[in-house]
């Protein structure tokens, strides 16, 4: 799920929520944030966080993902990109 388009470093990232199940609590939903740099842009790579959410509905999780704010966000990206990356 698309969650927002966000700069960083010069460069314009996109921000999804990445579900994941939990065998071991199939009544929960997971998620993660993954970002993705422009396609072709040179030395950049996708990259995510953790899982981050966890809710009781996919409506709940997407919810909370829709409340970070871009500030937010780019925070969660830099903590994802390697030490020289996040300097920028």
């Amino acid at each position: 799920m698309h969650l927002a388009t966000i700069a960083h470093g010069g460069v314009i990232w996109d921000a999804y929520l990445e579900f994941e199940e939990d065998p071991r609590d199939p009544y929960s939903c997971r998620a993660r944030l993954r970002f993705e740099p422009p396609t072709g842009a040179e030395g950049l790579h996708a990259t995510q966080t953790t899982v981050l959410i966890i809710e009781d509905s996919y409506e709940e999780a997407a919810a909370r993902a829709r409340a970070f704010d871009d500030r937010q966000l780019q925070g969660l990206l830099r903590s994802t990109l390697p030490d020289a990356e996040s300097d920028e």
